[in-house]
Parts: C-alpha cells; sequence; structure tokens
C-alpha cells in the first residue's frame, strides 16, 4: 500500500491568458520527505507553490493536505492548517527587528495578528527569541531587518515561517543571491531543523549543488509540466533533463 501523503496536488492547471504556467501537475508529498522543485525559468515552480498556498487559485484540479481540500481556501487559513513557506524576495518588516518579526508572525499563527505589537509581544518575547537562536540569529535580535545581512534575512524568513509550527514547509529559492559557500550552509541549517522536527519540504532551487545535498527526491518541471520525478541520481542521469536544464553538468557523475 503506497504511504499516504501529507501533500497531494492532482491535476493542477492555472492559466494566464493563452499560456499554461502549470499545466495538468500532480504530485504526492509524504510526510517526512524533502523534495526539490527544479526547472528552467518559468517553468511553473513558484506558480504551483502559489496554488499549494492558496495566492492563486486552481482553474482546475485540487489540492489536498492530510487528506482534505485546501484548493480554494484563502492563505491564512491554510497557513494555519500547518503549511508555512518562505519566498523568492525576501518578505520582512524592515522597520521592526528581527524578534518583533518574530513576534509579529507568532502572533498571526495564533489568530491574534490584530493585537498591538508592543501590547502583545512581550508574552512572546521568549518564544521568538527561541526561534531566532535555532536559526543562528540570537545575537542579533534586536537589529532592525532592514539593517541585516541577505544570509542573515534568509535565516529571518526562515525562524518567520517556523513560528506556525508547521508540518509543511515550502521554501521559494531559498538561496537565491547568496554567495556559494553562504547557500550550503543555509541549506545545511534547513535539513538540521528538518530531521529535528520531523518536517516535510518542498523547495525550489536553481543551485544543483543545493538540490543534491538536500533533496530525497526531486520533480522537474518544464513549460508547466511533469517532466521527470525521482532520486536525485536517476534525475542526474535522465537525458531530457539534461537536455533541457543541466546542460550535461550533472550527466555521468
Amino acid at each position: 500500500m503506497a504511504e499516504a501523503a501529507l501533500l497531494e496536488v492532482r491535476d493542477a492547471w492555472k492559466c494566464y491568458g493563452q499560456v499554461s504556467a502549470v499545466a495538468g501537475v500532480s504530485l504526492r508529498l509524504p510526510r517526512g520527505e524533502v523534495r526539490a522543485l527544479i526547472g528552467p525559468n518559468g517553468a511553473g515552480k513558484t506558480t504551483l507553490i502559489n496554488l499549494v498556498t492558496g495566492q492563486v487559485p486552481c482553474d482546475r484540479g485540487v489540492v489536498l493536505f492530510r487528506g482534505e481540500r485546501i484548493s480554494g481556501l484563502p492563505p491564512h487559513r491554510i497557513c494555519r492548517r500547518g503549511i508555512s513557506r518562505t519566498f523568492q524576495i525576501t518578505a520582512t518588516f524592515g522597520s521592526l527587528t528581527a524578534l518583533e518579526n518574530v513576534q509579529v508572525a507568532l502572533l498571526a499563527a495564533r489568530g491574534r495578528s490584530r493585537d498591538l505589537l508592543p501590547r502583545a509581544a512581550p508574552l512572546l518575547t521568549e518564544e521568538a527569541l527561541d526561534q531566532l537562536k535555532r536559526v543562528g540569529l540570537g545575537d542579533q535580535a534586536d537589529k532592525r531587518s532592514a539593517t541585516l545581512s541577505l544570509g542573515d534575512l534568509k535565516r529571518l524568513e526562515l525562524a518567520i515561517a517556523l513560528a506556525n509550527q508547521p508540518e509543511l514547509l515550502l521554501l521559494d529559492e531559498p538561496t537565491a543571491g547568496m554567495a556559494p559557500h553562504e547557500r550550503m550552509e543555509l541549506i545545511a541549517l534547513v535539513v538540521g531543523i528538518v530531521r529535528n522536527r520531523g518536517l516535510t519540504v518542498l523547495f525550489t532551487e536553481h543551485d544543483m549543488d543545493v538540490v543534491f545535498a538536500a533533496a530525497e527526491r526531486i520533480m522537474v518541471l518544464h513549460q508547466g509540466q511533469v517532466i521527470a520525478e525521482g532520486t536525485p541520481q536517476a534525475v542526474r542521469d535522465n537525458r531530457e533533463v539534461q537536455e533541457i536544464y543541466l546542460g550535461g553538468a550533472y550527466g555521468a557523475r
């Protein structure tokens, strides 16, 4: 019997005019798996994540989480069911400190986002600080996020995403813009946290060293369609993937 999927997407479509950004994509993501979603620019990776999180609606198809339909729900309700995400472009409150950014996320996760931060946040200071320490930002807690380096901003976004205590973590280009050594440090941090917490992860990424270091399975999109799926070695050896995306750089390793 096939293992029950934590996340399941069935025949999802999203079109913009005559362009099918996602064209009949289906996936089953078992609990505890770390899967990479790769493909050329415009392949539909971010659109697929947006369909899962409710940022955009499916034109056709259905998204299930823990066996229950979530497609059609607003993003905040999907988030509260246990799905968190990060974005390609960092999305933090620049005028707030790193600590306050995590406090806001904690308040939102509890359905208290309308509370005034100065009044409600002190109750969450210890929890927010623990989240920052887990991602290596304990000593940056009092710095405004607008002053943080890109690497530290990526870590802050991870802390914010984890504040929801998610079962499923969606990471959209988590290492974009970072130097090679910073990318490997960040993905090692992510993998460590994921293993420690038993999370399920779906992430998009262009750096194949990062993909092969972290992913247990890989799904490849091209022009909105799945063209390959399997273990890192199977995807690496796939001729169509090599021609369309890898350019032979990782073939025959």
